[in-house]
């Protein structure tokens, strides 16, 4: 699903944002002062270290750059020393919280539908998204990412976002369901098992996007409040507020596509000139308007990456390397001093 690249209406929106290509809005972080208090952290300081101005949380309607919403939620583990932030406040983040997207959820006559509008309108939510509601093998998929491949560190958000997800089931059929899977498209934490604890799931990570992955039993489930006069008013109220599903730069998707395919080796030009729906050699001179060439691309996104996970200690090299979409880990080690000037091995140290 190909974002519409619409300019959002400033004067429709508090000024919280960055700017108008990739605004979440403020309902995602309802809780989340409270949440890192109770963890022992300082909020303000949270605040200030991701970019977030605190009077932004307050109102659920106003608009925040994106980056900085994940920056805040990777700032907040930090700061509580609870490397499952994301993933146990996500748990706790009931539907009825999420401002409008969430109220379209509650609001949608059947299971299924509610899980197709989350699917179709969760990018006016937060932009600069994709998420699919699709079938495969079988199964059924609901996937999440980002879109933006300048932001690199956003474990803490998507496994928030999966939370979120998740309950918005539970709401329909009781707090014991489970999906079948859930993939995150980050390494394994250190010890992935309280994820699969609190999914009730097999937990799969290094994964190319983010998902639940379920049955299609139970969709035609009723939802408790389905109301379709306050789902079309919400639906209107959200777009409206919105003004369009955002637009990242030209280079930024492209870094966004090329790390969702460098688990699967390293990616070819005409796989993402074909993810953004472009020629090759439309892709290509585009990218020399920044002077850059696709193969430095690449490199770039992998040189961020790598930096990311070498701070990992559980991370094993061998699985950086793969990661990182390297068939051997001594190639890893040759770009990693080309990089850095030193080997991985050293730089961990």
């Amino acid at each position: 699903m190909a974002p519409r690249r619409t300019t959002i209406d400033q004067r429709a929106l508090p000024n919280c944002a960055a700017h108008g290509q990739r605004n979440i809005l403020a309902a995602a972080a309802a809780g989340v002062v409270a949440f890192i208090d109770a963890r022992g952290g300082d909020p303000e300081r949270v605040c200030e270290r991701a970019g977030v101005d605190p009077v932004c949380l307050d109102d659920p309607r106003a608009a925040m750059d994106l980056g900085a919403f994940v920056a805040l939620y990777e700032q907040a583990a930090a700061e509580t020393g609870f490397d499952n932030f994301g993933l146990v406040f996500g748990q706790r983040f009931r539907p009825e919280s999420l401002g409008l997207i969430g109220g379209i959820a509650l609001a949608a006559p059947t299971l299924g539908s509610a899980v197709a509008l989350l699917a179709e309108l969760f990018p006016f939510h937060q932009q600069a998204t994709e998420t699919r509601f699709a079938s495969e093998g079988g199964l059924l998929t609901l996937e999440y990412r980002i879109l933006d491949g300048s932001i690199v560190e956003r474990r803490q958000d998507a496994e928030l976002t999966m939370g979120m997800f998740a309950n918005v089931f539970r709401h329909a059929l009781g707090e014991r369901w489970a999906p079948e899977q859930v993939f995150f498209e980050h390494p394994s934490p250190a010890d992935g098992r309280v994820h699969r604890d609190l999914f009730g799931s097999e937990v799969c990570f290094g994964q190319r996007t983010n998902a639940l992955v379920f049955r299609d039993r139970d969709l035609d489930r009723r939802m408790p409040g389905g109301d379709f006069a306050r789902l079309d008013r919400l639906r209107r109220e959200l777009v409206e507020l919105a003004g369009g599903v955002g637009a990242p730069t030209l280079l930024d998707r492209v870094k966004g596509e090329v790390r969702s395919r460098l688990a699967e080796g390293s990616p070819h030009v005409d796989a993402i000139a074909e993810a953004l729906g472009m020629a090759r050699w439309t892709l290509q001179r585009r990218l020399s308007e920044y002077n850059l060439s696709f193969s430095e691309i690449v490199d770039a996104v992998r040189r961020d990456l790598a930096a990311l996970y070498l701070r990992q200690p559980h991370i094993p090299l061998a699985d950086i390397a793969f990661y990182l979409g390297y068939s051997e880990q001594s190639a890893f080690t040759r770009a990693h001093v080309r990089w850095f000037g030193v080997p991985p091995r050293a730089a961990r140290r």
